[in-house]
């Protein structure tokens, strides 16, 4: 009956991640023994399980057709979430657990909400997978993200820049609040996200200045670089006062966010320098571990392979960059070396999680888009973060 339920809690198909009903092939031979005799042929009269109406991503039953198959999963989602908003009562909540990590997938996910007549109230990360579930050297989210939704009370069209206005102060209350709780990595910026889609989806749809609608695919760009940058200027804060974060660290983290991994011309890496009080050609390109790589005119930023191996790398203790490139070095390669190169160098913890999140770089990704090799590192860092740097610096 409509209006009946007090709840309907969800954990959908993550887009093209898994193909479920294929997985389940391998179970499925072993139920039809144990089951004969009981269940009926309606349940294991197959030879394998049903897929047909399997809702994925799946073009190799769309003959390849990718187009096909994402028509299907969206068409396929969005009906599922007009069942659930047939049948709930008015304010009672949809939860959709969601733990997917690239934009088409999340787009889709917020598209069908939205269309479907909800709007996303709450978002929090729960840690879904124990520590020795996790796959050594894969940079997986620790947790899944939990939407909340309700019944959307009106079919009003939004401004964006009224959007935006509502956008800033719920990434500015639930970063810090996340931070605080202890969330790192790729779930704290698709956590910080999952919140910032409330003021998009509280509309039926919302309007660019030129008055076409935005779609939920540059929302989410708008978001996560919002979030980015929200991430970067508590970099940038950290160089304020006494104890604060010193001068390279910071440009570092600032060329990164700007420029990426590509080398850059001189004079504009060099007033990204002087903009943080450095120099590029005073003590960032010399010595014997330097930072920069200066020819013809072009800078060069040395990542943490190019550099954490070398076993004096932040042992003075002056660039928190030095100590987490010898981290991530001895994390990726020699793991046996975590503990001892932490009690040599002590590095404060809040500033190191906080530069490791910033270089880490965007969570959501483009399909067949792929992070540089550095911003892996930082993720599967920030990943095990409990095991490899608290229980290390904390447990004497």
């Amino acid at each position: 009956l409509d209006g009946t339920y007090d709840a309907v809690i969800t954990d959908p198909p993550y887009y093209d991640n898994i193909s479920y009903a294929d997985l389940s092939d391998f179970f499925y031979v072993w139920l039809k023994r144990s089951l004969h005799g009981i269940a009926g042929d309606d349940v294991i009269g197959g030879n394998l399980t049903p897929k047909r109406r399997e809702v994925i991503v799946a073009p190799y039953r769309f003959d390849g057709d990718k187009d096909a198959a994402r028509r299907f999963y969206e068409e396929g989602m969005a009906a599922a979430f007009a069942e659930a908003y047939r049948v709930l009562k008015p304010g009672a909540p949809l939860v959709c657990v969601y733990a997917h990590k690239t934009t088409l997938g999340w787009a889709t996910l917020v598209e069908a909400l939205r269309r479907s007549g909800f709007t996303i109230t709450e978002a929090w990360p729960l840690d879904t997978e124990m520590t020795s579930a996790l796959k050594k050297g894969v940079a997986s989210l620790a947790s899944s993200i939990f939407l909340v939704a309700r019944k959307r009370d009106s079919a009003a069209v939004g401004a964006s820049d009224e959007v935006q206005r509502q956008l800033d102060v719920v990434i500015a209350e639930r970063l810090d609040r996340l931070i605080a709780a202890g969330v790192s990595g790729s779930d704290l910026v698709i956590a910080t996200m999952g919140a910032g889609l409330a003021p998009f989806t509280g509309y039926a749809s919302v309007e660019l200045p030129n008055g076409e609608a935005l779609p939920a695919d540059r929302f989410l760009g708008m978001v996560q670089s919002q979030v980015l940058g929200a991430i970067l200027a508590k970099v940038h804060g950290l160089g304020d006062g006494v104890g604060g974060l010193d001068a390279a660290t910071r440009y570092y983290v600032m060329s990164r966010f700007s420029y990426g991994y590509a080398d850059v011309d001189f004079d504009e890496a060099n007033n990204l320098a002087r903009s943080v009080g450095i120099e590029l050609g005073n003590g960032l390109s010399r010595g014997r571990l330097p930072l920069a790589e200066i020819t013809k005119r072009a800078v060069h930023l040395r990542n943490f392979e190019e550099r954490g191996e070398d076993p004096e790398m932040g042992l003075d203790g002056a660039r928190l960059i030095d100590v987490l490139h010898g981290l991530l070095w001895r994390a990726n390669h020699r793991r046996s070396e975590v503990r001892p190169y932490l009690d040599q160098t002590r590095p404060d913890p809040q500033a190191l999680r906080l530069v490791t999140q910033a270089l880490q770089g965007p969570a959501l990704r483009g399909e067949n888009e792929s992070k540089p090799a550095e911003a892996q590192a930082c993720e599967r860092l920030l990943g095990s973060w409990r095991t490899l740097v608290e229980e290390n610096l904390f447990t004497r």
